[in-house]
């Protein structure tokens, strides 16, 4: 990262972090504490801001991770039957366990009924919204069901809230509604589409908008989804148009983008494992300081951002990286 006349750059801050094995997401939570789906070591890692770990909770291959108002988390990761694995959603109450994420009560909110039992679907994102909804996107192969394609994202809340179709009770009898949400295509390679998304990430807004980040074949391989309402119909658009010229949607951007957060300011930081890169974006589309290299990343694979801190997960270096804007420094 060479500074060419007083240009504004991401430095690499502190020493990273470590003990992974090919950890897929990173949340900070309102704590605020970080929190590690490390994938292949099955757990997630509670951890301060300082880079001690507080704790750590064993639960099969976590891949995505979100947090409610309630301090519960929303995890999705696998769990085993005595001949085949299933992906899940699991909640984790934190709060009623005192922080203790290692006696942290873990209930399992899909699958409960018996259409969801399926192993070819993969749960594989989540994000929390304002109201304590959250939506989880689900993959798989059979994408020819107009109903319900396995590529779809669903809506669960609570039972106050009514996220439409069936009621969930999971074992802890905290109802929860579950519905599919509407008009978004199982296998576009265009806009607005739920094809391969690997990570979704909600503004923190009173309103229902997300970045998600997509592995399906796709031009657009990360996309805002803004929430259209014209008291008619309701319905995700793209927040950008392409024509417009706007650097977040010009196609094929992004080569494998498998996560992303939004700052305070509301500007956007996607990783992209396959660039080795981590590209930043104003809440207008337009490009900022991306950085990265494969003298920087080996395989950036997520990123969460707190008190002008950009921290990266790399997945291949099995570390977390910190890096701040040089004008941060001063």
């Amino acid at each position: 990262d060479v500074n060419i006349s007083g240009d504004t750059l991401y430095i690499q801050t502190g020493q990273p972090w470590g003990g992974f094995n090919n950890p897929q997401a990173i949340l900070i939570g309102i704590e605020p504490f970080i929190y590690v789906c490390d994938t292949d070591n099955n757990r997630i890692v509670m951890i301060n801001i300082a880079g001690e770990i507080q704790g750590s909770l064993s639960i099969k291959r976590p891949v995505a991770i979100s947090q409610d108002y309630k301090l519960n988390l929303i995890v999705c990761a696998e769990f085993d039957t005595s001949n085949v694995t299933y992906s899940a959603v699991y909640k984790i109450d934190l709060h009623s366990a005192g922080h203790q994420i290692e006696n942290a009560l873990v209930t399992r909110i899909l699958p409960i009924r018996d259409v969801d039992f399926n192993t070819q679907r993969r749960y594989t994102a989540v994000t929390v919204f304002y109201d304590n909804s959250f939506f989880v996107a689900r993959t798989g192969p059979n994408n020819t069901s107009v109903s319900n394609p396995d590529n779809s994202i669903f809506k669960i809340a609570p039972k106050k809230l009514a996220a439409g179709g069936d009621v969930l009770i999971p074992s802890d009898g905290d109802t929860l509604t579950i519905g599919r949400v509407p008009f978004i295509d199982p296998l576009s390679q265009g806009l607005i589409s739920a094809n391969g998304i690997n990570s979704m990430c909600a503004f923190y807004k009173k309103n229902l908008d997300f970045i998600a980040t997509l592995s399906g074949e796709s031009s657009f391989k990360a996309q805002w989804f803004h929430f259209f309402s014209s008291g008619i119909e309701e319905k995700y658009i793209s927040q950008f148009d392409p024509r417009d010229g706007v650097e977040f949607v010009i196609p094929n951007r992004f080569f494998n983008p498998t996560g992303a957060c939004i700052d305070p300011s509301g500007n956007i930081y996607v990783a992209d494992a396959g660039k080795d890169s981590v590209f930043k974006f104003n809440s207008s589309g337009d490009e900022l300081q991306s950085f990265g290299g494969s003298s920087v990343f080996t395989k950036p694979y997520a990123v969460a951002f707190f008190d002008k801190i950009l921290y990266v997960l790399d997945s291949g270096k099995n570390q977390i990286l910190r890096f701040i804007l040089s004008t941060d420094l001063k």
